[in-house]
């Protein structure tokens, strides 16, 4: 089944516990993977530039896997 095929929720069922980690596991790994990139980006080519870019896209990678670590998690309810 394609994804613009899914059928839509009729009901208030909330999605399955396997729907959910799978859609947590995906923001995560996307997360992280935004985290590598700007860490890599920073240091091998923007600092060729600009060393205060590098810096700043630095401090934004730095942040980013708090948060990938709430989001992997389930956030404030815990799944």
């Amino acid at each position: 089944m394609r994804r613009r095929d899914r059928v839509q929720p009729v009901t208030g069922v909330p999605p399955s516990l396997s729907d959910q980690l799978r859609r947590r596991r995906r923001w995560y790994f996307l997360i992280m993977g935004t985290c590598l990139v700007l860490i890599l980006l920073a240091w091998t080519w923007v600092r060729l530039w600009s060393t205060p870019l590098a810096v700043a896209m630095s401090m934004v990678a730095a942040v980013l896997p708090p948060i990938a670590a709430f989001v992997g998690s389930g956030g404030v309810r815990g799944g």
